[in-house]
């Protein structure tokens, strides 16, 4: 009797199991003929003018932004010298905007940045809360399905009028942080988060061959328990920064 309670036991963990799987597998994205915006935001809680920049990048959530809009919150770190270190900040995320502003010719790097399709942004105050619309074409496709709970697969195919090469990455956004500052120029604020970067993967460079498709792989960190999470992967020209394509998946 005990033996049978056992296997009844055994047999349910396992279809448990198969079951979640089979949901995870269910997760994926597939881009249209649109180019799907690309929003990135250079911030950090050191930072006293970036909170209302934080909070117009939160207020995107509730317009569509995730489906509509792949959305990108980089925290940098070089505030962290005025007394609070911003625990989201990363060197590499820092690297990432100074090729930006190679790409658009600037002479230094700034914060709130904010950057559309790999273009400096000034005007984004004056957007409003709407993601913009996805009005260009496209010049990939992507085709993107998680494997496994920290494995991702996505299919690159370049298609008219794609550059000679192309690149893209991977990134893991997170939403609902906050955090009390206790020091530098934002010292006793309480600061909200949404789209944080969590884990920032350049996913290498590749040649064009016409509808040719590229399979490209992430192994994810661990999700944050209680944080809404989206996996993300750009496609861009690596000569301008220009968005080729781009999709995200609330994995």
């Amino acid at each position: 009797m005990t033996m049978t309670i056992k296997l009844i036991a055994a047999c349910v963990v396992l279809t448990g199991a198969k079951a979640s799987f089979s949901m995870k597998e269910s997760c994926a994205a597939q881009s249209g003929a649109a180019l799907t915006p690309v929003i990135e935001l250079y911030t950090s809680e050191g930072c006293s003018s970036c909170p209302p920049a934080d909070r117009w990048l939160s207020s995107l959530k509730d317009r569509g932004a995730g489906q509509a809009a792949v959305v990108e919150a980089f925290h940098v770190g070089y505030w962290d010298n005025l007394g609070w270190v911003d625990r989201f900040a990363s060197p590499a995320y820092t690297a990432r905007q100074r090729q930006v502003a190679a790409w658009n010719h600037q002479r230094s790097i700034y914060t709130p940045q904010a950057v559309l399709n790999g273009r400096d942004w000034p005007g984004w105050a004056a957007s409003g809360s709407h993601p913009p619309a996805a009005t260009q074409a496209a010049r990939a496709s992507i085709a993107l399905k998680q494997l496994s709970d920290d494995q991702f697969e996505a299919i690159v195919t370049p298609t008219a009028g794609a550059p000679t090469t192309w690149s893209a990455y991977w990134s893991i956004t997170e939403n609902g942080y906050n955090s009390k500052v206790k020091a530098g120029e934002n010292a006793g604020e309480f600061l909200q988060h949404d789209f944080v970067v969590r884990q920032y993967t350049p996913a290498g460079d590749y040649r064009t061959e016409p509808a040719t498709p590229q399979r490209l792989t992430l192994r994810s960190i661990a999700p944050s328990p209680g944080h809404a999470r989206q996996v993300n992967l750009v496609v861009f020209d690596p000569k301008t920064g220009g968005t080729l394509q781009a999709v995200s998946a609330r994995c």
